[in-house]
């Protein structure tokens, strides 16, 4: 990749992708019947603030952009997989919102913070070793949970989907002809993907955590809900060096982990996967070009 190109994003939905660049959002679904629906939309001015720009913040910006937008996505493409019309109210989308929210606070923050807790109750530890326990607690739960939904064949579906985005911006970046035979021979990996993302939080979680030392149960827990936003924007940060110094070669040693765990959460797509998230690009491509030309 290189620094000219713009950066774009996405993610995988049900029967369907979700590209954003930075002034439009597109959305593409294969319906019941075979046909390609796609929807677009301006984003807000969020979006193309100075705050988007701001080392951290952006971090924290972006951790919402991909929660609230990535939930509406799924919503619009379980409506529009199974054949139903209409739009989901803003209090169902928020509810969704939420409800995502808590569990993965509760299963990947709360429960790991709580079981190690409850381990040094019996065990004392240094605040490294108690912080190191809870971090490999967090990220055994996480493989465990991608390697269980991954056995779902709607969830392995998805997998495929999240191949067929990183295929398609890797071809993009590589200024391959986008059509499936072509975007196909891509790889399935990125290394801006969220996956990666999620394990850089995971391990440095591990070095402020541990800088904390030992705390109340109840503090804990607070503390690990209220640092998110600091460790979110720290993993941006690592995130978009390494993809911006990618091609080094101690850069992919350090990306390795996360090329790894990428592998939990792609699956090779086929010609009509492939097809869809082609057309999502290029419509979020159309809407950036309109958007400029403003």
């Amino acid at each position: 990749m290189t620094d000219a190109l713009p950066v774009y994003g996405g993610q995988a939905l049900l029967e369907g992708v979700l590209m954003r660049g930075r002034h439009t959002l597109a959305i593409a679904v294969r319906a019941p019947g075979g046909d390609i629906q796609l929807q677009t939309e301006r984003l807000g001015p969020l979006y193309q603030s100075r705050w988007m720009q701001v080392p951290f913040v952006r971090g924290v910006l972006g951790l919402w952009d991909s929660l609230s937008l990535g939930i509406r996505g799924l919503n619009y493409s379980a409506r529009v997989a199974s054949g139903e019309t209409g739009d989901l109210n803003r209090a169902a989308e928020w509810g969704s919102i939420l409800a995502a929210v808590g569990f993965a606070l509760g299963v990947f923050f709360l429960m790991p913070a709580g079981f190690a807790w409850f381990v040094e109750l019996w065990f004392p530890l240094g605040a490294w070793w108690g912080s190191l326990l809870e971090g490999c607690i967090r990220l055994l739960v996480l493989v465990g949970y991608m390697l269980v939904v991954g056995l779902l064949p709607e969830v392995a579906r998805v997998f495929a989907y999240h191949g067929a985005e990183h295929k398609t911006i890797n071809a993009f970046e590589a200024g391959a002809e986008l059509v499936p035979d072509r975007v196909g021979t891509f790889s399935l990996l990125h290394p801006r993907c969220g996956t990666a993302f999620i394990l850089i939080l995971v391990v440095f979680s591990v070095l402020i955590f541990s800088v904390i030392g030992r705390q109340p149960l109840w503090l804990r827990l607070v503390s690990r809900i209220a640092l998110i936003p600091v460790l979110a924007g720290v993993a941006y940060e690592l995130l978009r060096l390494i993809a911006r110094n990618f091609q080094r070669p101690f850069v992919r040693v350090l990306a390795a982990p996360g090329l790894f765990m990428q592998r939990l959460t792609t699956r090779e797509p086929d010609a009509e996967m492939l097809a869809v998230a082609i057309a999502a690009f290029e419509a979020m491509r159309a809407g950036e070009r309109a958007a400029v030309q403003i």
